[in-house]
């Protein structure tokens, strides 16, 4: 099916070391000087509410272990059954914020593409072809859709690690209009880019990696970025919604808080988190089948600033 794409480099390549150059002592509060609200303006276009369709394409060698993990992520986020506090559905409810209302997600068509029908270096044009295989039927009928190419961690695609770890974008099969985003694992390319902070990152202050709540690097670091695509497809789809900055380049939903996942996190340092008594693991979400999870802060409509489940 020919489409043509256009895409938001939704998630930049270590979000946490953005300014490292003047990371010093941190002063006291009485010489903090205040900051001003984070305003996302609505650019009054249209935007995913209601029932959202996930369709995926998994893209590559993915186990069935990685691939529960991420579906129990994608299960968790419009759950029906009240997961424990602080849970995955409540963090997806800030979107209900955004005008509009709720974006109720529900997991879709799956293909597993473990031949690599396009190879192992994709373009992001490519991207988009294999987002409209995946959501073919929606696309057909013009429901509400995101289709989603999740790719392993041996395929290379078009500026990932470089300046993206994941991105949300819009294609066109024929007259009809789709929205997609892609997420690639990093864990063997970029993984203190795309990864952190499961990983050492790359640059800047060298703070000990977190134990990952899956115990696997690659997939719990692409929840993180699942969460910040997601998020910003659904507030932004056609890059007339809500951000900050260019169109061409937003700060959206989460990207526009990188770096933040718990309360008193500065660059380098993700903020104070739960920790799981047994293994260690750090988390700050709980999802579908007790599943545990580290999530971004999310920037919020009603407070004007990034919040935090923790």
């Amino acid at each position: 099916m020919a489409s043509s794409s256009r895409s938001n480099f939704a998630i930049l390549a270590l979000p946490v070391l953005v300014i490292l150059c003047c990371l010093g002592p941190r002063p006291a509060a009485s010489a903090l000087v205040q900051e001003q609200p984070l305003v996302l303006k609505y650019h009054n276009g249209p935007l995913l509410k209601g029932n959202v369709t996930l369709n995926l394409l998994w893209y590559g060698a993915f186990s069935p272990a990685q691939r529960s993990v991420i579906l129990d992520f994608l299960h968790s986020l419009s759950a029906t059954a009240a997961s424990p506090p602080p849970s995955v559905s409540s963090w997806w409810r800030t979107t209900a914020r955004y005008k509009g209302g709720p974006s109720n997600l529900a997991v879709g068509v799956q293909i597993l593409d473990e031949s690599y029908s396009l190879g192992k270096s994709l373009q992001t044009g490519q991207l988009a072809a294999l987002a409209s295989k995946a959501g073919y039927k929606s696309i057909k009928t013009k429901a509400l859709a995101i289709n989603l190419v999740l790719t392993s961690t041996d395929v290379v695609v078009d500026g990932f690690c470089m300046s993206r770890c994941g991105t949300h974008g819009s294609g066109a099969a024929g007259k009809a209009k789709f929205t997609y985003a892609w997420v690639g694992n990093a864990v063997s390319q970029c993984p203190g880019q795309c990864a952190w902070p499961f990983h050492q990152p790359q640059y800047g202050p060298q703070t000990p990696p977190l134990v990952a709540p899956n115990g696997d690097v690659g997939v719990d670091g692409m929840v993180i970025n699942l969460a910040t695509v997601l998020a910003g497809a659904v507030t932004n789809p056609f890059n007339n919604g809500y951000y900050q900055g260019v169109a061409g380049a937003p700060l959206e939903a989460v990207s526009a808080c990188t770096g933040i996942f718990g309360k008193g996190a500065y660059p380098g340092y993700p903020g104070h988190l739960l920790v799981d008594k047994t293994t260690g693991a750090s988390y700050n979400a709980i999802g579908v089948n007790g599943r545990k999870f580290l999530l971004p802060a999310m920037w919020d409509p009603k407070t004007s600033a990034c919040e935090t489940l923790v």
